[in-house]
């Protein structure tokens, strides 16, 4: 393998490795940690998701999540593929 055929392995694998290692978030029982694994998602939205959920109970669509003050449509569409109610795919 010469030098550039490396580098660009080695530039894929930070890029794209931890996308397919990211385990599924249920959105009715993770944590503020496990929420805050999902792109666009720090620690404040993730405690306003937490509280969203406990004033106002589960969650019946992953498109619910727009309901989150800072949780917008392009936020739930980075992370449709890891998000999950209930178990649900």
């Amino acid at each position: 393998m010469n030098r550039i055929q490396t580098m660009l392995l080695a530039l894929w694998l930070v890029l794209c490795a931890p996308a397919f290692a990211a385990e599924p978030v249920n959105i009715n029982t993770a944590s503020v940690e496990q929420l805050t694994t999902l792109d666009g998602i720090g620690e404040v939205k993730a405690r306003a998701i937490v509280e969203h959920r406990e004033a106002n109970g589960r969650f019946r669509s992953v498109e619910q999540l727009e309901d989150v003050k800072g949780v917008g449509p392009k936020t739930v569409d980075k992370n449709r593929d890891r998000l999950r109610i209930d178990g649900a795919p």
